[in-house]
């Protein structure tokens, strides 16, 4: 029997009990985010990453991101990330920026075929990180079926994940609406591979190096492309969609390519 707790205001203690003990328990918890609504497990255990994907409806080929509270903790789940990728998520963390690393190799975890990578992020949601803080690392993918518009508030996600999620936190009508901008740290300089909340104009003007393969090759300086990801219907995965459904996966939140690489580099929630 799924729970709803208020997520606003000062009486939060209730909401953090139900959650905390739902993720320890490995049961899934639905939050908002400072984008989209999220669908939460707990990093580290393996049935209920497992469970995520089969309440989202996806396999694992598209394995979700990990959400964090602070960006201390970078170090703790990656490793060799570039010091232009530290200034990133140094500007904007809190914020709309996931970044794709390697994963640290000795974390016992498993959250799909993710290649030896990791999609990292922390949400500019005080309540939110508070309760990361609480729980350590969700793995967090969009609260919705694939296929499905991401849930802008907990009476949607409700509606698609019904008794699938033990613990739905309604924190309001989220008003982010739009993804993440992804970019991969894994190369030797970083490329972004979803324009989402934040644009290349602003990303270049931390790392001037930056590049990305979605922009128009003749009218880069101006960008008008940035909004074209956000023009397509999509599916609110927050990991990569494959290449025929890239067009339904570009608004997911929060995503990431398992493999960065891939030529079918595919947005996610």
């Amino acid at each position: 029997m799924s729970e709803r707790f208020d997520f606003t205001g000062d009486e939060l203690a209730p909401a953090y009990r139900a959650a905390v003990d739902a993720i320890e328990a490995g049961d899934l918890v639905v939050l908002p985010t400072d984008t989209v609504y999220g669908l939460a497990a707990d990093a580290f255990k393996a049935d209920a990453v497992q469970r995520l994907l089969d309440a989202k409806g996806r396999g694992r080929d598209m394995p979700p991101p990990v959400l964090i509270s602070v960006v201390e903790s970078l170090d703790a789940l990656a490793t060799d990330v570039p010091e232009a990728g530290r200034k990133l998520c140094e500007e904007f963390w809190p914020g709309p920026l996931t970044v794709i690393c390697h994963a640290q190799g000795s974390l016992m975890w498993d959250l799909g075929d993710t290649h030896g990578t990791v999609a990292l992020r922390v949400p500019d949601h005080e309540n939110t990180r508070e309760l990361l803080s609480r729980t350590g690392p969700l793995a967090v993918s969009s609260a919705n079926r694939s296929g499905q518009p991401a849930a802008l508030d907990v009476y949607d996600a409700e509606e698609q994940l019904a008794e699938s999620v033990a613990v739905y936190l309604d924190g309001g009508e989220v008003t982010g609406g739009q993804p993440s901008t992804i970019v991969d740290l894994t190369g030797e300089v970083p490329h972004v591979v979803r324009i989402g909340a934040l644009s290349m104009r602003q990303i270049r003007k931390i790392v001037p190096e930056a590049t990305t393969d979605l922009e128009p090759k003749d009218d880069v300086q101006d960008e008008p492309a940035e909004q074209a990801p956000q023009d397509k219907p999509a599916d609110a995965a927050v990991q990569d969609e494959p290449t025929e459904a890239a067009a339904e996966a570009s608004k997911e939140e929060p995503g990431v390519p398992a493999d960065s690489k891939a030529t079918d580099v595919r947005p996610a929630d």
